[in-house]
């Protein structure tokens, strides 16, 4: 068993506190001043809201079609959330904050009881400073629900193989492991800890708990496998009966397609998204999880010393993150998100190291040169931004709407990168960590108080909505043809739509057949591209971009009579 737990103090408890305070300002900054972004948060929180506008929360729906492509956790809390704020703006963002805050107090607490209050305080904030994590965890998307959730199902799992036996964290973290299977279905992926844990009995490891260490013990197992299938059947055993009692073929396909076409198929590259080559996650982690892989080298020289001490506490977590990125590796399809999870059981394991060298000159050193190449950086795009001189940002600038916020865009970017300069020459080597820290948590400041929403507009939809509004008048009606998520959920007004996976031909259609019932009133909005072979030009009006793409708005007459529309491949976001 593992020694007992340095005491905590009410001083660590303070240091968490103030800990938990700087993640719940650097995360939540931002919050509310800014709408959904596509590609991903604007499907989510469109889904979330008509689960609260028709009280079905069992089937989602995106506009009139049901959406299969994630199980419904996330849009359930950001549902919940808007119950409890009453505004969009901070619902869809609420259940990513508090995921962050959760999943800081569980690396916390894995660290003090393992090795003492302060590497577990370090531990926190090797996760909250790491790139990735304070990216990922600002965005509404669906991985900061999965990361806490996996590590919480890795506390308790934890809790139990190597502090226990103790049986209820056991069952706990069963049961967060099967609510993150209706989340991303990726909660099956905990179970591999059981692997190197079996390894380590067999190889009589002195800090694991027996598989059987007395009678009932595999009862107990059993009640933990029956946990998990609990957690998951929140939401699988309602839905599958649902679907099989009304047994149509749009609920039928349904639960194939969230059940086998979603994961096993975008596993083996049958979807053909985001296939890169086996080596993908190595720059990941090395460069996403920074400053956390400052530490790397020394964590090396410490893990082989645990190895040769055959200490659980350091290899039962990094074996489970080694094993997950060997898996996505092996995946066909590969994004840098799906090894976030690996992240907070990372610095676990790092814990005791970064607590060693927390004082070395040579990672403040590390550090000070890490804050002065980011504040140089940031400071020279900005400028140069700024003179107009750069013509592959103006371009961008142009291609996403963001030509009138440019300028303002690239003098807080300069600012942001003068911060980390004022801060890496006020810490120097002493304090070349602090200023990366410092420089860091300025950054995300910025962003989430002055450079999103400065880019909001033209990022989201709601500037062009805005506009077919105006355009469309009191009286006006608009359907949706070829159309984005952010579209619908953006419109000032209740808009209709013709299906959203319903091919581009079928979805003109019913929309030239809905507009011919009353032509004075009602509006087409579409995809300038997806629509322009039978459409005149002259006749429709170009009412702005938005997520790098022209729109239209048209009535009947602007219809080339008889004209079919053809498919336009490749015009689809990808699905996360």
């Amino acid at each position: 068993m593992s020694p007992l737990p340095v005491p905590t103090t009410p001083r660590d408890r303070r240091a968490l506190l103030w800990l938990l305070l700087a993640a719940a300002v650097v995360l939540g900054a931002g919050i509310g001043l800014r709408d959904p972004w596509p590609a991903d948060e604007p499907r989510f929180a469109l889904v979330a809201r008509q689960m609260v506008e028709s009280g079905d929360w069992l089937f989602p729906h995106r506009g009139m079609e049901l959406y299969p492509d994630k199980p419904p956790m996330l849009m359930w809390l950001q549902g919940l959330s808007y119950h409890v704020v009453g505004d969009w703006r901070i619902a869809f963002l609420l259940p990513s904050l508090l995921s962050g805050l959760l999943t800081l107090v569980l690396v916390w607490d894995l660290g003090r009881r393992w090795w003492s209050p302060r590497a577990g305080w370090l531990a926190a904030l090797a996760v909250l400073s790491a790139l990735m994590f304070t990216f990922q965890f600002k965005r509404a998307q669906i991985d900061p629900l999965v990361t806490a959730l996996l590590t919480l199902a890795h506390w308790g799992v934890l809790r139990h193989l190597v502090d226990g036996p103790n049986w209820r964290a056991l069952w706990l973290g069963a049961f967060a492991a099967g609510l993150a299977v209706i989340t991303k279905v990726v909660g099956v992926l905990v179970p591999l800890m059981l692997l190197p844990y079996l390894l380590m009995r067999r190889g009589g490891w002195p800090r694991v708990t027996p598989v059987i260490a007395a009678r009932g013990d595999a009862f107990r197992w059993a009640l933990a496998v029956l946990a998990f299938v609990a957690g998951a059947a929140i939401w699988l055993a309602p839905m599958l009966w649902m679907a099989l009692s009304r047994g149509t073929p749009e609920y039928l396909g349904y639960v194939h397609n969230v059940l086998f076409h979603q994961t096993a198929d975008r596993y083996v590259g049958v979807l053909r998204q985001h296939i890169r080559p086996f080596y993908e996650y190595v720059p990941i982690v090395l460069l996403h999880f920074l400053p956390l892989s400052l530490a790397y080298g020394a964590g090396a020289r410490d893990a082989a010393a645990a190895w040769r001490a055959r200490d659980a506490r350091v290899w039962l977590p990094l074996a489970w993150a080694i094993l997950v990125v060997l898996f996505f590796s092996a995946a066909a399809g590969k994004r840098e998100v799906y090894i976030l999870p690996i992240l907070p059981m990372l610095a676990v394991a790092l814990a005791p190291t970064l607590e060693r060298i927390a004082d070395a000159r040579w990672l403040h050193g590390a550090a000070l040169a890490l804050a002065a190449l980011l504040g140089l950086g940031l400071v020279s795009a900005g400028l140069w931004a700024a003179s107009g001189q750069w013509r592959w940002l103006d371009t961008m600038a142009t291609v996403r709407g963001l030509t009138d916020e440019a300028l303002a865009l690239a003098r807080w970017v300069t600012v942001a990168g003068a911060a980390w300069l004022v801060a890496a020459a006020v810490g120097r080597v002493r304090r070349g960590m602090h200023a990366l820290l410092a420089g860091l948590a300025v950054f995300w400041l910025i962003w989430g108080l002055a450079i999103a929403p400065i880019a909001n507009r033209a990022v989201s939809a709601a500037g062009v909505m805005a506009a077919a509004d105006r355009l469309a008048g009191p009286q006006g009606e608009i359907g949706l043809v070829k159309w984005k998520e952010q579209d619908l959920l953006m419109a000032p007004r209740p808009v209709r739509d013709f299906g959203f996976r319903a091919p581009g031909a079928v979805q003109f259609d019913r929309a030239v057949a809905w507009m011919s019932q009353a032509p004075d009133r009602r509006w087409v909005f579409a995809l300038g591209t997806a629509v322009a072979p039978c459409v005149e030009r002259s006749a429709a009006k170009v009412i702005g971009h938005s997520d790098r793409r022209e729109w239209w708005m048209f009535q009947s007459p602007a219809v080339r009579p008889g004209c079919r529309l053809p498919e336009v491949p490749g015009d689809d976001d990808d699905e996360p």
